[in-house]
């Protein structure tokens, strides 16, 4: 019987039962070094609270994808996960107390401590807990035994690919080769164990948990091979192709009447996609109450020094290339799309985009309200409408997009946000478009929960710094 791979919580329960355990001990231990010799368990209230603690806990791992590849990660990689997680859990607490206005109620300087005490904690529990599988992963009677079959042309690069990569909860047994007679010979260090005539028979007899079929050139052959392992109850793995790397994802699944292979260039959980909905409807409203503060503050002031409408809207390029009008505070003048011509030879970006220093098409007002991305806030509606997400790649121009060359499309893979990875990396720094799709495609390729509300947290930032802006 084949186990498929397990999910994350599934594959590291161990760590989430850990964690878990860690914190509550952490939970005790400050807050004896508060109130003395006694569990905080005692008094209903901070039980309560460590209940709620230990399914926030949970839940922020789960939303940060805290567990993914943790068993690869190293010593600083796993500091920095387990920061975040610990810091989301202890941010969650302190508004638990502003909401509840149980502030007073509890010390603060319990959960100071146990935000200290329980990242260093954790983290190293988890290091020594990692050790420990690593160990275990290392030894054979703990994996599946597989059995390579391939031709004498193919096997040493598919040996290669098979064992690049660590804790894969299996080793190579044997290797079949269907095209030379070389048993008792080592590839790569593995034996030589069969060929193809005696196969079936070697499979039989021996200890054998999967077996992987290469790109044999035969057909007829491969299906054979299957025929035999599913009549001997052996998983087998058939060799369709290498995916095109560490970017690109394949997965096989039903499509309507057919059997696929799909690969696109990030799959994202459905659970994850609900996620970033739901936080972005909720930035959504807040954002839309704030614009219309907003309006009433900056809305007369932009209109003495520069009379005309007080918004600006624009057709923007969104997902797959949909197009959608993007709304602004309006921070230049009203013939400001006409003068842009004017001005191209001073565009200092090399590549489809435009960026001037000292733009003379911006009123005075606007040079504040740019700098502290004021001027973005009426994009809120194109957040709530779905638009646009709350972080997301920037949305080029019509006539940007028009100008793209056919790598630069994949920015359209996600929806545009109101943020993104290329505004919070020094955005006033970056003159190189092909910089931007860079940092673009990094934010697809890595996308999480966690990624986002980390790039939301230091838009934040910079917005009452300054820094990064245009």
């Amino acid at each position: 019987m084949y186990q498929r791979e397990k999910s994350i919580w599934q594959k590291h329960l161990d760590f989430i039962i850990l964690d878990v355990l860690c914190f509550q001990i952490a939970f005790i231990a400050a807050f004896m070094l508060r109130h003395g010799l006694q569990l905080p368990y005692v008094d209903s209230r901070y039980r309560n609270l460590g209940i709620i603690i230990a399914l926030v806990q949970i839940c922020a791992g789960f939303f940060l994808e805290n567990y993914k590849n943790i068993l690869r990660r190293g010593y600083f990689e796993e500091f920095k996960k387990t920061f975040l997680m610990v810091t989301a859990v202890i941010m969650v607490v302190f508004t638990y107390f502003f909401v509840t206005k149980t502030s007073d109620v509890f010390s603060r300087a319990v959960f100071l401590q146990l935000w200290v005490i329980g990242g260093i904690f954790i983290w190293f529990m988890r290091l020594v807990w990692k050790r420990v599988i690593r160990k275990r992963m290392q030894d054979e009677q703990y994996l599946q035994s597989l059995i390579l079959i391939s031709t004498r042309n193919k096997v040493k690069e598919t040996v290669e690919r098979l064992t690049r990569k660590k804790y894969t909860g299996f080793y190579i047994h044997g290797i079949i080769l269907t095209d030379s007679r070389a048993v008792g010979g080592r590839i790569g260090g593995i034996p030589v164990v069969s060929d193809a005539a005696n196969a079936p028979e070697y499979l039989r007899s021996h200890v054998v948990d999967e077996v992987f079929i290469d790109a044999i050139g035969d057909d007829r052959l491969a299906k054979r091979f299957q025929d035999a392992c599913d009549e001997m109850g052996i998983t087998t793995h058939l060799n369709i192709g290498v995916a095109k790397g560490e970017n690109t994802h394949a997965i096989v699944e039903t499509f309507v009447d057919y059997q696929v292979i799909t690969n696109s260039i990030c799959f994202a959980e459905p659970r994850q996609l609900f996620v970033k909905r739901v936080m972005d409807i909720a930035g959504g409203i807040v954002g839309l109450v704030l614009t219309a503060l907003l309006t009433l503050i900056f809305g007369p002031i932009i209109y003495f020094q520069s009379p005309g409408p007080i918004f600006f809207s624009q057709e923007r390029v969104g997902r797959s290339g949909r197009k959608f009008k993007i709304y602004k505070f309006r921070s230049m003048y009203p013939d400001a799309e006409e003068r842009k011509k004017e001005l191209m030879e001073q565009n200092k970006m090399q590549g489809l985009m435009f960026k001037m220093d000292n733009d003379p098409r911006i009123i005075p007002i606007g040079r504040f309200m740019r700098r502290t991305s004021l001027d973005e806030f009426p994009q809120f509606l194109n957040v709530l409408k779905g638009d646009m997400s709350l972080v997301g790649t920037r949305p080029p121009t019509v006539d940007e997009y028009e100008q793209y060359e056919q790598h630069h499309r994949a920015r359209l893979a996600a929806k545009p946000g109101l943020t993104g990875m290329w505004q919070v990396s020094g955005r006033s720094d970056i003159v190189d478009f092909e910089e931007v799709v860079k940092l673009d495609m990094k934010y697809i390729h890595g996308w999480n929960i966690g990624l986002d509300l980390r790039i939301i947290f230091l838009t934040v930032k910079n917005m009452f710094t300054g820094e990064g802006s245009v």
